[in-house]
């Protein structure tokens, strides 16, 4: 019974952001238990021998798309050929996102408007466009990645900690509206992941600093983000809606 609550065979999942990093770790857990695997990123180059590695050795069926989603338009593209690649998404994990910090009395409208568009207001078109298909089929799971960020915060982080805390109090609205038609939707707050973001964002001295905030004083791996994911999108979470899981090492208790 239990192996049998985490197979996802038969369903196609659409990672955004899912060339690199906790996107492409989570789209390999997928794919590992019987998921089809659709990715998007902006950049081509990532994308094709990302999905050769997601898919290698499982029998599992792909595709990649192109996709800016700090474009609307291009938001709306990706719906429409994942959709019609496949017939279908299951699973929609929400995944693309960035970060520019500038301290509150710094920040720049273009900026501001560019984090908003790509960590939240695409978030929502590209849900709002997949729901219809799950809504016909009584069955589907939804998952943005939001982080500690969006819990707790730093200095600086003005932009991409509104974004974060927003996707928690969007999932939990969401969860109510589509609860009836047996569609989950869910946050992942993951805490010190060891991804190009912070790799680029903070200094060798920075990241010991990070990760001895942690109750297991290291930064996570990528793959520890697979199982997590794996849990709400199967039918082993089935019965979780509405709610935040924290992926932090123990960054938040500590």
């Amino acid at each position: 019974m239990i192996p049998k609550l985490f197979d996802l065979t038969g369903k196609v999942a659409l990672v955004t952001g899912g060339s690199k990093g906790l996107g492409k770790a989570m789209a390999r857990g997928f794919a590992e238990v019987g998921a089809d695997i659709l990715i998007s990123s902006r950049h081509e180059e990532e994308l094709k021998p990302a999905l050769a590695e997601i898919l290698e050795g499982t029998g599992r069926m792909g595709a990649y798309f192109v996709s800016d989603m700090s474009r609307r338009e291009e938001t709306r593209k990706l719906a429409e050929e994942a959709i019609t690649k496949f017939g279908r998404v299951d699973i929609l994990i929400n995944n693309a996102g960035s970060n520019i910090p500038q301290p509150i009395d710094e920040i720049k409208d273009e900026d501001w408007d560019r984090i908003m568009e790509l960590n939240l207001s695409s978030i929502m078109a590209l849900t709002r466009a997949v729901v219809p298909q799950m809504k016909q089929r009584k069955w589907g799971r939804i998952v943005h990645i939001s982080s500690i960020m969006g819990i707790v915060s730093k200095a600086g982080r003005n932009g991409y900690s509104a974004t974060k805390s927003a996707l928690i109090g969007f999932a939990k609205a969401t969860a109510l509206d589509l609860g009836p038609f047996g569609i989950t939707v869910n946050c992942i707050a993951p805490g010190p992941f060891l991804t190009d973001l912070p790799g680029k964002l903070l200094s060798p001295k920075e990241k010991d600093e990070f990760a001895a905030t942690t109750a297991l004083n290291r930064w996570g791996r990528p793959d520890e983000l697979a199982g997590p994911a794996l849990f709400l999108c199967s039918d082993a979470g089935s019965y979780v809606t509405g709610t935040v899981l924290v992926v932090d090492g123990g960054y938040v208790a500590k």
